[in-house]
């Protein structure tokens, strides 16, 4: 999502972005312990910091939820 040229997220949020978007199975979904997995491993992030990160993503539109899994928008 690109703003005025800018992305709106903190550095940050991109990169755990970028990390979830490469890590979402095939099918097109995760869940949420799934998304902090991903996010310890690749971004290093503790719990609280993973579900800050998720929130913020999911309070801005880039990602939505249906039936407790995770999706992104737009795909």
């Amino acid at each position: 999502m690109v703003y005025n040229g800018e992305s709106p997220l903190t550095p940050l949020a991109q990169e755990a972005l970028d990390a979830l978007t490469a890590a979402v199975p095939s099918e097109g979904e995760f869940t949420y312990e799934e998304a902090y997995a991903v996010l310890a491993e690749e971004e290093d992030l503790e719990r609280p910091a993973a579900e800050d990160i998720i929130e913020r993503l999911y309070m801005e539109g880039h990602l939505y939820e249906v039936e407790g899994k995770l999706r992104f928008t737009g795909s």
